[in-house]
């Protein structure tokens, strides 16, 4: 009873039904879903639409608009706003030929709209494409109930302390595989890049990993990885939460580990430009805080506790195998002496544009300070 209270009632709609539909043919047209961020910086909303032969690139598919007065985007005496696709996906959900597309939300008059960080760091990644930036996202995040409740979790009380759940196997150490599985082979469907998953340390909590992604597209993949996990979730009845700290006590937070490098970080060698990388970073901890979660650092200082494998939000810290540090060096790299190294700052619910591009403005721009530059005109 607990189990089916906690579930959606659209998730229990006879999905045998829904199938008969779903294998009628299309006769050669094509359903298109456009996908964009919300007003919140975080949300996703899609809407679809008929194209009338299969889209072979991005280019063939059309800008759209939409009502921004309803996603906390635009008033409502001027409420369209422009969809401009920049990725496509096969879609996991309606199956091939259908499509998924990434969006940039443009405003009226065809300036980015506020949660568009896409926009800028599409121009910040050009400028630095010569260093080949690679980036490997670990995104975190929670099952819940449609009660809000996490998923599996006692109706009243809590499971037991944390321990037997990271990677763990079992039906009292793991709850919800069947999602991560799933949303794992729609991912693999779509095109997304993902390379992994793994239960997490606190029971309900899971990750997946999206990478190694050059440039612009560590935001795209990573976006749309993330709605197609709320897709599968709602098929399942439940709810997925990227919130940095879902339970208040001794559990852990959820974080989107970055990790990052460029070409010579890469090659033999390559320490002395991580090692350099990190400098830099050290000297403008209060930005990258800031545009590590969309409140301004808010979010992460319910996470960033210095327990729980974090490191503390008002201090910088470096180490190789540390896992209590704001950046981690793999043992390996450290070992090899070239590689990569691991940002653990930023939140489970960070913008990944304005991530990568915080990083590259740092690390490979050498912006200092608080203020970031205006690349506009170059």
């Amino acid at each position: 009873r607990a189990v089916a209270m906690s579930v959606s009632h659209s998730s229990r709609l006879n999905k045998l039904v829904r199938e008969q539909y779903m294998r009628l043919p299309q006769d050669g047209r094509v359903q298109v879903t456009y996908v964009w961020i919300d007003g919140s910086g975080e949300g996703v909303r899609c809407k679809s639409r008929t194209l009338d032969k299969e889209p072979k690139s991005i280019e063939d598919v059309p800008e759209w608009n939409f009502d921004g007065s309803s996603t906390a985007q635009a008033e409502g005496s001027n409420s369209d706003m422009f969809l401009v696709p920049v990725c496509m996906f096969r879609d996991p959900f309606c199956l091939d030929p259908n499509k998924l597309v990434l969006c940039e939300v443009l405003k009226y008059n065809r300036k980015p709209a506020e949660t568009n960080l896409r926009h800028t760091c599409k121009k910040v990644m050009d400028l630095v494409k010569d260093s080949h930036p690679w980036f490997g996202m670990e995104q975190e995040y929670t099952l819940l109930g449609i009660n809000g409740h996490p998923y599996g979790w006692p109706d009243n009380g809590f499971p037991g302390p944390q321990g037997p759940y990271y990677c763990g196997v079992g039906a009292d150490k793991v709850y919800g595989r069947d999602i991560v599985e799933s949303h794992y082979k729609a991912c693999l469907y779509a095109g997304v890049k993902i390379c992994g998953t793994n239960a997490e340390v606190m029971p309900s909590q899971w990750e997946f990993q999206v990478g190694p992604c050059e440039g612009i597209e560590m935001g795209d993949h990573l976006w749309m990885a993330r709605f197609i996990l709320h897709r599968v979730c709602e098929d399942f009845g439940v709810v997925a939460t990227l919130d940095p700290k879902p339970m208040t006590g001794n559990w852990n937070g959820a974080g989107c580990h970055t990790n990052y490098s460029t070409e010579e970080m890469r090659r033999e060698g390559g320490l002395k430009h991580i090692e350099a990388a990190i400098e830099k970073l050290s000297k403008r901890h209060d930005y990258h805080i800031c545009v590590y979660d969309p409140r301004g650092g808010r979010d992460n200082s319910r996470r960033l506790t210095g327990h729980h494998e974090t490191s503390n939000i008002f201090e910088f810290s470096a180490g190789v195998a540390n896992r209590g540090a704001s950046i981690r060096i793999p043992r390996q790299v450290g070992q090899d002496g070239y590689g990569y190294f691991e940002d653990r700052r930023p939140a489970a619910n960070c913008d990944p544009y304005a991530v990568t591009e915080a990083i590259m403005r740092t690390t490979v721009l050498n912006e200092t300070g608080v203020e970031t530059k205006d690349y506009t005109e170059h």
